[in-house]
């Protein structure tokens, strides 16, 4: 299986940005990941242009995840689950798409196959990014039954 993280712009904090890569090193010990970083734009157009370049990236089969507000929030646990079903049912890839600061268009919307929301607090983007590519390493974690996740 492969994990396809898919967001606009580069992560600008460089503490968060080595968050990222020190939870995406970690990840990959168990599954091939991949980070693409689309065009971000400004201005009144910018969703349907940001989402238009992230449906570009998105891979022709396999599980789109969006991160949505209106998404179910699993526990880490439950996030564990659903890894180990993606996986017995040998989904070769899973998208993972964190929209810009002003969401996503309703085109990008309608092509997730699952809408996660990580909280009902209110988190940056790039701190979203640092949780996401956390918790999926913390999924992995409980699958194996690795120390980390307690």
């Amino acid at each position: 299986m492969k994990l396809r993280f898919i967001w606009p712009g580069k992560t600008k904090d460089e503490h968060l940005r080595a968050l990222i890569a020190e939870y995406l090193k970690r990840l990959q010990r168990f599954v091939r990941c991949d980070v693409v970083e689309t065009r971000q734009f400004s201005g009144g157009s910018s969703v349907d242009k940001e989402s238009a370049r992230m449906l570009d990236a998105l891979p022709a089969a396999g599980v789109t995840v969006l991160l949505d507000v209106d998404g179910r929030e699993w526990s880490s646990h439950e996030l564990a689950a659903q890894v180990q079903r993606w996986e017995n049912d040998a989904v070769k890839e899973i998208a993972i798409v964190i929209g810009g600061e002003n969401g996503v268009s309703s085109d990008l919307a309608a092509r997730a196959d699952k809408r996660w929301r990580l909280s009902r607090l209110t988190l940056t983007h790039e701190m979203a990014r640092v949780v996401t590519v956390e918790q999926l390493y913390r999924a992995y974690a409980i699958n194996r039954g690795l120390p980390y996740q307690k």
